[in-house]
């Protein structure tokens, strides 16, 4: 597989530095992409350069995903308009652990494959690095003006910025000039891969490459990924979209790629997932004849929640977007965890109930009534019963003096109750 070629028709090329395509073809190269870890979770902003690696890998080349344990206490400029926290070690370890454990679902750490993929983090050269050594060895190399013509750079200078820019960050593309040299040196990585936005940092590196040990190194960078509309892709009223499934949910994952436009499931499904050409191609025609099945959403976000958290996760995702409508929407009600249960729920009007009512049997009419506001009177809950349109836990009721019992309880502490077709209400005993 040609990764140029293949990254360019998924629509995710931005830029090549002239030479890479020749590197690239004289057999099997290194490249590294750099991640920030100020969290413990990757998000989906991350996935380009994530997949960026995977096809990387594919092509029979050898990916290293560098986390930025020194430029992470320091805070990369580029597209910020003010200085981020600095983080502890300790902190940073624990964040760079969590982040390999996500990456090692998209590439092959531990076969004994020429290519295998590496983690490094820049903090193991940089720590014992003294700032009289960096500034002679590394600041000299790199001209003023040369750092000051960056866009990252000129863009928080200018009036535009109230901030403007400590020295600190003004350093950062020469510790991250620096990161790429030192893997030339030690691995033999002549490419660098990262979105649009790092050019100048990443081009610093092939600078310092060339002005060190003369040698030829290359940059490749993918698109910013924006949603048709013109907004910041992989974030929601919520904020991030995260791969841990302990910040969001599998079904909230899931739920996010079903809910793309019919435009943005035809970008997104090339660049996150590794079907081919003729399948994609087949899919989009496929939605041209019958937008309202989504066959793109569905099948687009069938990938990405298999590949992120795993083919069981993508199931009860599925079997949960489909409570509402679902035959077995009682059955599944009992067997899904609490998170899933309340994000399939989000928005939903709640009341707080006493469990010692529930344990001693109260009548559905008072609990709906006098305990928490479902209904006006009971008066309208029995005409509602009477016609076949009142259901607990998606089981209809059909007795008006029905009593509650703590066999309705969901994860133990939840009941959900129905009026009508659309209206739900969430009660939570305490």
């Amino acid at each position: 597989m040609d990764f140029i070629e293949e990254l360019t028709w998924r629509g995710m090329i931005n830029t090549v530095m002239p030479g890479a395509d020749e590197e690239l073809k004289k057999g099997m190269a290194t490249a590294y992409l750099g991640f920030d870890p100020t969290a413990d979770s990757l998000h989906i902003g991350h996935l380009v350069g994530v997949m960026m690696l995977k096809h990387f890998q594919r092509s029979g080349h050898k990916p290293i995903a560098l986390v930025g344990g020194a430029t992470g206490m320091i805070g990369d400029p580029s597209m910020k308009s003010q200085e981020r926290k600095l983080l502890d070690e300790t902190t940073l370890r624990h964040n760079q652990e969590a982040i390999k454990k996500q990456l090692a679902k998209f590439l092959d750490f531990d076969s004994d494959a020429p290519n295998a993929a590496e983690l490094v983090n820049n903090y193991d050269w940089m720590k014992n690095f003294s700032f009289l050594d960096f500034i002679r060895d590394v600041g000299k190399l790199i001209t003023v003006n040369y750092m000051m013509a960056k866009d990252s750079v000129k863009k928080r200078l200018s009036g535009d910025s109230q901030q403007g820019m400590s020295f600190t960050e003004f350093s950062y593309q020469l510790v991250q000039g620096y990161d790429f040299l030192n893997l030339y040196r030690e691995k033999n990585c002549r490419l660098q891969i990262g979105g649009s936005d790092q050019w100048g940092n990443m081009t610093t590196g092939t600078e310092l490459i060339r002005r060190t040990v003369g040698g030829d190194a290359y940059c490749i960078t993918c698109n910013l990924i924006t949603k048709a509309d013109g907004t910041k892709f992989g974030k929601t009223e919520g904020g991030n979209v995260w791969l841990d499934p302990a910040r969001t949910s599998p079904y909230k994952f899931y739920q996010f790629w079903l809910n793309v436009s019919d435009e943005d499931a035809a970008k997104y499904i090339k660049i996150f997932t590794e079907l081919g050409k003729e399948e994609i191609d087949a899919l989009i025609a496929e939605q041209a004849e019958d937008p309202g099945r989504r066959p793109l959403q569905r099948r687009l976000a069938q990938e990405v929640t298999t590949m992120v958290h795993s083919a069981a996760d993508y199931e009860a995702a599925l079997e949960a977007s489909q409570i509402l409508f679902s035959n077995k929407a009682a059955e599944t009600l009992h067997t899904i965890d609490e998170k899933t249960l309340l994000d399939v729920f989000e928005g939903v009007p709640t009341f707080e109930v006493d469990r010692a009512d529930i344990e001693a049997g109260i009548r559905l009419a008072d609990l709906l009534t006098e305990k928490a506001a479902v209904f006006p009177s009971k008066a309208e809950m029995r005409k509602l019963v009477q016609g076949g349109g009142f259901s607990i836990n998606k089981e209809k009721v059909n007795d008006p003096q029905a009593t509650a019992s703590t066999d309705m309880l969901l994860n133990d502490r939840y009941i959900i109750v129905q009026k009508g077709k659309k209206q739900y209400f969430l009660l939570i005993a305490k």
